[in-house]
């Protein structure tokens, strides 16, 4: 996308760039700074199972409203700080009833959280707009019990849902009773699909869930054929998810220690963002990745040479992609993100 002739996108201009974050586990954006290197290892072994392990330890210090208020609030300010205008931040309410919260509790406490946090960051002149996805895990049998959460919560900052776990064995259809309510109560919801498994997940996640986004999604690359002289030829799975303009929430860091590509440059992110799917940048998990959405951009810039015009593309693709009401999307496209991108790309 980039004709190289302009200097790579600084540091500086990406940290004052405005973001949109739509795939962020709330369970993997902690502070613990002592836990930070395990965590990272752990992370990065290339198995999304040993992965998702590390998440036992902070699901365990979110188990009380303070703790997560505290969390929440935090996840807020430090998305702020990072120049994110607008995230969608999920969780499972069902992992955080150990110590005997009910489940409005949770939503209750994340929602007090990130309303404590979004007030702090207008004081702080760095204003966001953070909102709950609420997932339900594919390996248990909650999933319509959650869901019925989210259409309660729907006017109190919950704006979808969304199936979450390993992948192998616990398909997306396990869940349709959860998918077809929602349907019925026109709400919105996202699939984790086409991560560590491949195009079958997509598939069911698409034309028998119904799914407005999907969650990662990078494997749809396995639908796309190139010849010998690179010229690409779309499946039909493939053609169909760009051509309905179907949202990939792609994590890029996340995907690199679950061996879902081998390097950033590797990263099936590069061939679609060329092929126009809509494709959105995320963080996934800021402390099992240590990253965030500045560190995010700044790895495809370098591998791809991505500059200021394409870094805005993925963030308007994102804010279209939102699960906010369509006038509240028009309002942060029009009046913070185009606004910010077109003063730094007068810089860059």
């Amino acid at each position: 996308m980039s004709t190289g002739a302009d200097l790579p996108v600084s540091r500086e201009l990406l940290a004052r760039a405005p973001k949109v974050l739509l795939h962020d586990h709330l369970d993997g954006g902690l502070r613990p700074e002592q836990l930070r290197r395990w965590f990272v290892d752990s992370a990065s072994s290339g198995s999304l199972e040993r992965y998702l392990s590390t998440f036992e330890h902070t699901v365990a210090v979110m188990q009380t409203v303070d703790q997560l208020r505290r969390v929440a609030r935090e996840c807020v300010l430090d998305l702020a700080a990072d120049g994110v205008v607008y995230a969608e931040i999920r969780y499972a309410p069902e992992l955080h009833v150990e110590q005997g919260l009910s489940l409005r509790q949770v939503v209750e406490a994340v929602h007090d959280g990130f309303v404590d946090g979004q007030e702090q960051a207008r004081l702080d002149g760095t204003p966001i707009v953070v909102r709950q996805l609420l997932t339900a895990m594919r390996h248990a049998a909650r999933s319509r019990e959650i869901a019925e959460l989210v259409v309660t919560y729907r006017d109190q900052g919950v704006v979808g849902f969304d199936i979450a776990g390993a992948e192998a064995g616990y398909p997306p259809t396990r869940h349709l009773d959860a998918f077809e309510y929602l349907q019925r109560e026109n709400m919105h919801f996202t699939i984790h699909a086409g991560e560590a498994f491949g195009l079958p997940s997509i598939w069911q996640a698409l034309q028998w869930c119904g799914a407005d986004r999907l969650g990662h999604g990078v494997r749809i690359i396995d639908d796309i054929t190139f010849d010998g002289s690179g010229v690409p030829s779309l499946g039909r799975l493939a053609s169909y998810v760009r051509d309905k303009r179907i949202p990939l929430e792609l994590c890029p860091s996340s995907n690199i220690q679950t061996g879902a590509a081998p390097t950033i440059a590797d990263h099936p992110i590069g061939a679609l963002t060329d092929l126009r799917f809509r494709v959105t940048i995320n963080t996934d998990n800021r402390l099992m990745s240590d990253t965030s959405m500045s560190e995010e951009m700044s790895k495809l810039v370098d591998a791809f040479g991505y500059e200021m015009a394409d870094l805005r593309w993925f963030t308007v693709n994102a804010m279209k992609s939102a699960f906010l009401p369509f006038d509240e999307r028009l309002a942060v496209i029009e009046e913070q993100i185009k606004p910010a991108y077109a003063v730094l790309g007068a810089m860059h």
